[in-house]
C-alpha cells in the first residue's frame, strides 16, 4: 500500500485501471443532495462507512477506487434557489464545496469527488437514454399536473401548497407531496385551495406528456440479476427486505422525465422542455463521476468479468440501486459492471428524536470540525454507532462513554504504556530491544497465538462488509495488549529478567504497530500519529501477498530490531462531563433555534463583560483589589498595573521526555521537556531529594518558559518547572496538567490576557512579585490569588500539598 489518504482535498493521485490477475473493487456511496449541509447521520450511510471499506481495501493491496459527489439536480435544488434568491447553479456551487470540505474533514479518501451537474453527466445519461429508447423499453404517457399560469410553467411538488386534505387536519401550508402536519403523502392535485409557492397565485390542473421505463416488461431479467448477485454479494438482510418489498407490490411503468428547467435536457424534440427525473439521473452519477475520473471509464464499468461494484447507501436508496438502476443498465443492453454487493445502514437518530437536515436538528458535519473534539474521535464513535440491522442513537453521554473508557483508557492506554516504557533513559533509550527465544516465551506464544486468531477474525469480517464487527474485533486485541502486560508485570521483568522483559517490549512494540494497520480505515489520522511515534513512513499493508496476515502470530517480528522510536505523546484526550453538558445545550433543537439562542447569549456576554470591569479579585491574603478605574488616575497607573499582571509570565504545559541527575550537582536534575517546541528544553531542578528519577520521567509539568536563562553548575537552564512546596521547605511536589492536556498549549489564568514577555526582565521583578500570589488551595488546586492553572483538559494540581507556595 502506499501512503496513508488523508481526505478529499489529497492531491489528485495517478489514475487506476483495472489490472489483470488482481482483483478490482469499484465502490461507490450514495450522492449526497446538495441543497443542504451534511448531517452525522447522512455521513455514517453512506461516505464514512464506504471510505473505511475502501481504505480496508487499499490496507490488503486490492487494485480499488471510491467514487462519489453530490446530486445537484431536481426539484429541491430549484426550491432552494428560490428560498435563497440565486440561482440553481449557484446553490449548487455554495453546497458542493461545503459537502467537500466537510469530507475532507472527516478524511474521506475518495479517488474521483465530483458533480452530476458536469458535462458528462449529461453524455452518459443521453447516451443510456438513447439504448433505452432504441430498445423500446420507454414508452409515452400523458399526466395531471398543476400548471401555473403567472410564472408559465408546471410546478413540481415541493413548489405547491394549499389546505391538507385529510379529515381533521385542514393544516393550510401542506405540500403538494406530503402534510409536514399530519405525515399524510399526498398528490399535488388533492391539495385543497393550491397555490403556487413563488408567486401565491391559484394554479390549474393540465395535461403534459412524459417518458416511462417499462419495468414490468425488465421483471424476467431484474429477478434473475437479484437472485443471483444477492446470494454472491451476500447483500445485508435489510437490502433483501426492501427489494423483495417492491417486487411483492409489482413493478409499474416510472416516469423518468419532469417539467423542469434544472437537470439533464431529454435529447428529444417533442420533449426538449423537459429534463431526466432525479430517480433515472441520480444513479447514473456514478458513472460520469468515473468517467470525469478517467477518459477510460469503460474498463470500470463495462467490465464484469475483472470489476466488482460495492455501494453503500442508508436504507431509503435501496430501491433506487436495487431495482431501478439495474434495470436502466439491463435494458440498454449492454456489459455493465453490475452492484456485487450492497451494504444499507438503517438510520442513527439524535437524542431524544431525528437527525433532519430540512428541521436542522442534529450536529452536522461543519458542527462536528467547531467541537475541536478530533476528527478520529467522531469517525470512532460513528462507526461504533454504524446502525448496521437496526436504528440506532447518537448521545452525548455515549460518546464520552467510548472516547474516555475505549480510546483513552483502552487503546491509548495500551500504546502509551509500551512506547513510553521503551522510550526511557536510563531503560532501552527510545530502542527496539532484540527479543531471542520469543516463539518460545510461554505467555508471549499464548498472546501471539490470540492476535493472529483477532486478524483472522478481522479479515473475514471486513470482507463481508462488516464494518463494526471488524473495528470490535480491532479493539479487542488492545484489550488484549493490557491484559498481556499486566500479566507479565513488564516493569518488574526490567530489573529481574531482562531477556524477559525485552521479548514483551519487543511483542508489545510490534502490536502497536499491528493495531495502526487494522485501525487505519477507521481512524486515518490516529494511525499517522501512531506512525509518528514509532518514527516510521506512512505507509501500511495487511496485504497476504507480503505474508502481513500470517505474520499477526509473531508480532515480535514487526518492528526491527535496533529501531528507534519517536517520542511518545498522549494520543486522547478525556472529555468531562460539564463539556458534555455544554454541547448537549448547544446543539438542543434546531439550527434556527440555536441562531435565537446564540443572539440572546451575545447579548448577555455584553452584559457580563460590562459587569466584568467592575469583579474584584480576593488575594491571597483575603484583601480585594480595587477595581479598574476608566478616569485619568487609572490612566497613570496603567503601566505599572500591566507589569504586575499574571499574563506577563509564559506558563506552558510540558512533558519530561529525558532526565537524569546533574554530572557535578547531587542535588540538581537535568531535564529535556518538551514544550511544544520544534526542540526540547533543557531545564535544571533541584528536585532530587524530593522527587525519585524514576518518577520523573514522562510526567507532565507546568513550565515557566520565558525566565532569562541561567547557567547552574556549567549546563544552562532554559526553564523553570513549576513545583509547590510546604511552609517549612520539606516537601516539594510538581505542579501537574491534566493527563489529557496538550503539549505546548499556554496555561492560562480567567479574566487575564495578553501576550507574555518574550523574556522576563530580572530588573523588573516581575515574577518575584507575581510569585508571592502563586499557592495552592485546599482542593489542592495551583492558584494566582483565586484564579486556577487553567487548561483545555481542566485545572492544574499537585497531589497533596494544600495551601502550599508555588514557585
Amino acid at each position: 500500500m502506499g501512503d496513508i489518504p488523508t481526505g478529499a482535498g489529497d492531491n489528485r493521485k495517478p489514475t487506476k485501471l483495472p489490472i489483470a490477475g488482481k482483483r478490482n473493487i469499484l465502490i461507490t456511496s450514495a450522492l449526497p443532495y446538495v441543497n443542504n449541509v451534511p448531517h452525522l447521520g447522512n455521513i455514517i450511510g453512506c461516505v464514512l462507512s464506504a471510505d473505511v471499506f475502501a481504505r480496508y481495501c487499499r490496507l490488503r493491496g486490492y487494485n480499488a477506487i471510491y467514487v462519489c459527489g453530490t446530486d445537484e439536480y431536481g426539484t429541491a435544488t430549484e426550491t432552494k434557489a428560490l428560498e435563497e434568491n440565486c440561482t440553481p447553479k449557484e446553490i449548487c456551487d455554495k453546497y458542493h464545496a461545503i459537502h467537500r470540505d466537510v469530507y475532507n474533514w472527516f478524511n474521506i479518501s475518495f479517488d474521483e469527488f465530483g458533480r452530476t451537474s458536469a458535462p458528462e453527466q449529461t453524455e452518459v445519461c443521453q447516451a443510456i437514454f438513447k439504448k433505452l429508447l432504441e430498445n423500446n423499453w420507454l414508452s409515452e404517457n400523458t399526466m395531471q399536473q398543476l400548471y401555473c399560469d403567472k410564472c408559465s410553467k408546471f410546478l413540481a411538488d415541493r413548489l405547491v401548497e394549499g389546505s391538507c386534505p385529510t379529515p381533521g387536519c385542514n393544516y393550510d401550508s401542506a405540500r403538494g407531496d406530503q402534510c409536514e402536519k399530519c405525515g399524510k403523502l399526498l398528490n399535488p392535485t388533492e391539495l385543497i385551495n393550491p397555490r403556487c409557492k413563488v408567486c401565491a397565485s391559484s394554479p390549474r390542473i393540465r395535461d403534459t406528456d412524459h417518458l416511462f421505463l417499462e419495468l414490468p416488461l425488465l421483471e424476467g431479467k431484474l429477478r434473475e440479476y437479484i437472485s443471483t448477485m444477492s446470494v454472491a454479494g451476500s447483500w445485508s438482510q435489510n437490502a433483501i427486505h426492501a427489494t423483495n418489498a417492491w417486487l411483492k407490490e409489482g413493478l409499474r411503468q416510472r416516469c423518468i422525465t419532469r417539467d423542469l428547467k434544472w437537470g439533464v435536457p431529454v435529447p428529444l424534440e417533442k420533449f426538449k422542455d423537459k429534463v431526466f427525473y432525479v430517480w433515472f439521473d441520480a444513479p447514473i452519477g456514478y458513472v460520469s463521476i468515473t468517467k470525469s475520473y478517467t477518459p477510460e471509464w469503460e474498463k470500470w464499468w463495462k467490465n464484469p468479468e475483472n470489476v466488482e461494484l460495492f455501494q453503500f447507501m442508508g436504507k431509503d436508496n435501496v430501491p433506487f440501486h436495487t431495482v431501478m438502476f439495474p434495470s436502466t443498465l439491463i435494458g440498454t443492453g449492454e456489459n455493465w459492471t453490475m452492484m456485487k454487493t450492497i451494504s444499507v445502514t438503517e438510520y442513527l437518530n439524535y437524542e431524544a428524536g431525528k437527525f433532519s437536515k430540512s428541521k436542522g436538528v442534529g450536529v452536522f458535519g461543519n458542527d462536528a470540525k467547531d467541537t475541536n473534539i478530533p476528527v478520529e474521535v467522531w469517525r470512532y464513535y460513528l462507526l461504533t454507532n454504524r446502525p448496521e440491522v437496526s436504528d440506532t442513537l447518537f448521545t452525548w453521554a455515549d460518546l464520552q462513554a467510548k472516547l474516555n473508557s475505549e480510546l483513552l483508557n483502552n487503546l491509548g492506554n495500551f500504546i502509551n504504556r509500551v512506547l513510553s516504557f521503551i522510550a526511557k533513559d536510563p531503560g532501552y533509550n527510545s530502542i527496539v530491544p532484540d527479543a531471542p527465544g520469543a516463539e518460545s516465551h510461554a505467555l508471549t506464544k499464548v498472546f501471539g497465538d490470540k492476535v493472529g486468531n483477532f486478524v483472522d477474525q478481522y479479515v473475514e469480517a471486513m470482507e463481508k462488509v462488516k464494518l463494526k464487527q471488524g473495528l470490535k474485533i480491532a479493539m479487542s486485541i488492545s484489550g488484549e495488549g493490557n491484559a498481556y502486560l499486566q500479566e507479565s508485570q513488564f516493569w518488574k521483568l526490567y530489573k529481574e529478567d531482562l531477556p524477559s522483559c525485552s521479548i514483551v517490549m519487543r511483542t508489545s512494540v510490534g502490536v502497536v504497530y499491528l493495531l495502526t494497520c487494522l485501525l487505519e480505515p477507521f481512524m486515518p489520522s490516529f494511525s499517522v500519529e501512531v506512525l509518528k511515534q514509532l518514527n516510521l513512513p506512512l505507509q501500511l499493508s495487511l496485504s497476504d501477498d507480503k505474508g502481513d496476515v500470517a505474520k499477526a502470530k509473531t508480532p515480535w517480528e514487526f518492528i526491527p530490531v535496533g529501531h528507534k522510536i519517536g517520542t511518545p505523546v498522549p494520543l486522547f484526550k478525556e472529555l468531562k462531563d460539564d463539556e458534555v453538558e455544554f454541547f448537549r445545550n448547544k446543539f438542543a433543537g434546531s439550527q434556527a433555534d440555536r441562531a435565537d439562542r446564540a443572539v440572546k447569549e451575545e447579548a448577555e456576554a455584553k452584559k457580563i463583560t460590562e459587569k466584568l470591569k467592575n469583579t474584584k479579585i480576593t488575594d491571597k491574603s483575603g484583601k480585594k483589589e480595587k477595581p479598574a478605574k476608566s478616569t485619568g488616575e487609572a490612566k497613570t497607573k496603567a503601566a505599572v498595573e500591566q507589569e504586575l499582571t499574571i499574563s506577563r509570565l509564559d506558563i506552558r504545559v510540558g512533558i519530561i521526555t529525558q532526565v537524569e541527575k546533574h554530572p557535578d550537582a547531587d542535588s540538581l536534575y537535568v531535564e529535556k521537556i518538551d514544550v511544544g517546541e520544534e526542540q526540547p528544553r533543557t531545564v535544571v531542578s533541584g528536585l532530587v531529594k524530593f522527587i525519585p528519577l524514576e518518577e520523573m520521567q514522562n510526567r507532565k509539568v507546568c513550565v515557566l518558559c520565558n525566565l532569562k536563562p541561567a547557567t547552574m553548575r556549567g549546563i544552562k537552564s532554559q526553564a523553570m518547572v513549576l513545583c509547590a512546596s510546604t511552609s517549612d521547605h520539606t516537601k516539594v511536589e510538581l505542579v501537574e496538567p491534566p493527563a489529557s492536556a496538550v503539549i505546548g498549549e499556554r496555561v492560562t489564568f480567567s479574566g487575564f490576557s495578553g501576550e507574555p514577555d518574550d523574556i522576563l526582565n530580572p530588573k523588573k521583578k516581575v515574577w518575584e512579585t507575581l510569585q508571592l500570589d502563586l499557592h495552592t488551595d485546599k482542593d489542592l488546586v495551583a492558584c494566582f490569588k483565586d484564579l486556577p492553572f487553567n487548561t483545555s483538559a481542566g485545572v492544574c494540581k499537585v497531589s497533596s500539598i494544600s495551601d502550599g507556595s508555588i514557585r
